[in-house]
């Protein structure tokens, strides 16, 4: 059991001592305090139950730490500070036995089964196939896929879904420019459409099309064999883009599903039946303004052709049908004003819109020394997520889309990313796992390595320091996947970094005698595991040689 959870045992055991109603018993906060010489973690209940108790805090608290029961072997001291906190420090033993812990559940270690038996299914990039995917769908593909990791890590069984459309007027503007590229390469006459895609990548479909059919598709009247191709092309590019940046999709959903298994046709006709949709002038309307809109929504144009909200809200219904616990939708913050229709028709629909919850990040400026930076690219008026994986890595790349809040704006600074050394805040990390390891090898060739292992030897303050910080690394992944936040990770992780870098300038390792030396680099060793373990919830690698 988690010290945290022990100690809110015992003081909720405490509290029902009093005299007080079991529903009065306000939830248990723990924090850390800011200042070290408070404790290694403080409640506040005493100040909670001050009204309802009808006493002073402070008192209250005093007389909480008289009636608890703590185990010696896990907490050394309960004391009362200030107005009513109740600060509690660690026992040297318990830190000895949660290091010897830590270390026998090495890759394992910060994983729970807080979501244990929840299925979860995050769908995000979700880019039609018409392009490459572009440092605009970054962000979106790298959120997602370490959402997903640490809800992986809080016991979560998770699925990752990509839910495009393949039919309408983009994609069938995508085969007409690829058609138009075709005719221009056997020699005819041909122009790009109105708004056509100009970029190079057409014209390679269009050159693949030629080598497999020469001059023989000139006569095609439509473009469905060039949309079709392109389809295929793109799909396949997306795919290896994904796998570079080390995000494999579960499935992907084709939104033409829900028009033929008649979802869309069933979400008209419920609305209707429910009163909350209706016709005029041509089109069907959404009643919105049910829900506090200004006014209602159109779901199908007078055209017959329906808004993309009507299928966004079926895929939903679809979603929930497959008896996901949890639905997690990634949005840039272009959707933050829409989304709400989507959640209020599946409300319509009778499902839970609890069970959907919605991750909007801001968008993504790349920046050469505070200005924009544009690279030089083949692929017309935008940069890939290849060309960027190409000028910084793929590490770096991941690393710089979550080394930010989610909703707030993020300026990729290429200069930053592409400088060499620790300065460079991944290889910081990385840094410090591969140095850890370069010492650990070293070690490995002594003989004085032979020495039994006696982890009371680590007293040092700078030694506890690491072990509490190392010790608090699964409250940050569970931290992190509450708030869908993984920059909270590497918060973290940098501390931890730091902690380690005062540990070994303070103490020796090598040269020290035989004991302590074991010691002190099974400390190392624990250090570079829970390194590489949150280095992998980011998804990105930890390497034991730079």
């Amino acid at each position: 059991m988690q010290i945290e959870s022990y100690l809110k045992q015992q003081i909720r055991a405490a509290l029902e001592t009093f005299d007080i109603e079991a529903g009065q018993i306000p939830e248990i906060h723990l924090e850390t305090p800011r200042d070290p010489s408070h404790g290694d973690v403080a409640a506040n209940v005493a100040m909670q139950l001050a009204k309802p108790l009808r006493t002073n805090p402070r008192k209250i608290a005093e007389q909480i730490v008289e009636r608890i029961t703590l185990d010696p072997a896990k907490v050394a001291s309960a004391e009362v500070a200030g107005p009513g906190f109740i600060n509690f420090r660690y026992a040297e033993q318990y830190l000895t036995d949660s290091l010897q812990e830590l270390m026998d559940a090495g890759k394992s270690f910060g994983r729970s089964d807080e979501r244990a038996g929840k299925r979860v299914l995050v769908e995000f990039v979700s880019a039609n196939p018409t392009g490459p995917l572009t440092v605009g769908h970054g962000r979106n593909a790298v959120l997602g896929d370490t959402v997903a990791r640490l809800f992986e890590w809080t016991g979560a069984d998770v699925d990752r879904e990509y839910y495009f459309n393949n039919a309408g007027r983009q994609m069938r503007k995508l085969g007409l420019s690829v058609k138009a590229r075709y005719l221009q390469a056997i020699g005819r006459d041909a122009e790009l459409p109105e708004g056509g895609y100009e970029g190079e990548y057409i014209r390679e479909i269009a050159g693949t099309l030629q080598e497999k059919h020469g001059d023989s598709l000139a006569g095609n009247e439509d473009e469905t064999v060039f949309k079709e191709e392109a389809e295929s092309v793109i799909f396949d590019q997306i795919q290896a883009t994904l796998e570079r940046m080390n995000i494999k999709m579960d499935s992907f959903f084709n939104e033409r599903t829900l028009y033929e298994n008649g979802a869309i046709d069933k979400v008209i006709d419920t609305f209707r039946e429910k009163k909350m949709a209706y016709d005029d002038d041509g089109a069907v309307w959404f009643k919105t303004t049910e829900f506090g809109k200004d006014k209602d929504t159109v779901l199908i144009k007078s055209t017959g052709e329906p808004t993309y909200r009507l299928p966004d809200i079926a895929y939903h219904a679809d979603k929930l049908d497959r008896n996901y616990d949890l639905c997690i939708d990634v949005f840039g913050a272009d959707h933050i004003d829409t989304y709400p229709d989507v959640m209020n028709g599946i409300s319509v629909l009778g499902y839970d819109p609890e069970k959907v919850d919605v991750l909007v990040y801001q968008f993504v400026t790349l920046v050469h020394d505070g200005k924009p930076f544009k690279m030089s690219t083949r692929k017309a008026n935008f940069v890939t997520l290849d060309e960027l994986m190409d000028e910084v890595g793929e590490d770096v790349t991941r690393f710089f889309f979550l080394m930010r809040s989610p909703n707030t704006h993020l300026e990729f600074d290429i200069a930053r990313a592409k400088e060499a050394g620790d300065k460079n805040p991944v290889f910081y990390l990385q840094y410090a796992h591969a140095r850890i390891q370069s010492i650990l090898r070293k070690i490995e060739e002594l003989d004085e390595n032979k020495a039994g292992l006696d982890l009371s030897l680590l007293d040092h303050e700078t030694e506890i320091t690491l072990i509490k910080k190392m010790l608090a690394f699964p409250e940050a992944v569970t931290i992190a996947a509450n708030h869908k936040e993984p920059h909270r990770v590497i918060t973290y992780l940098n501390e931890l970094a730091s902690d380690f870098t005062s540990f070994y300038h303070d103490c020796r390792i090598i040269g020290e005698e035989p004991a302590l030396m074991k010691a002190r680099a099974e400390l190392a060793k624990a250090t570079a595991q829970v390194l590489a373990n949150g280095l992998t919830i980011l998804g990105i690698t930890a390497p034991d040689r730079m």
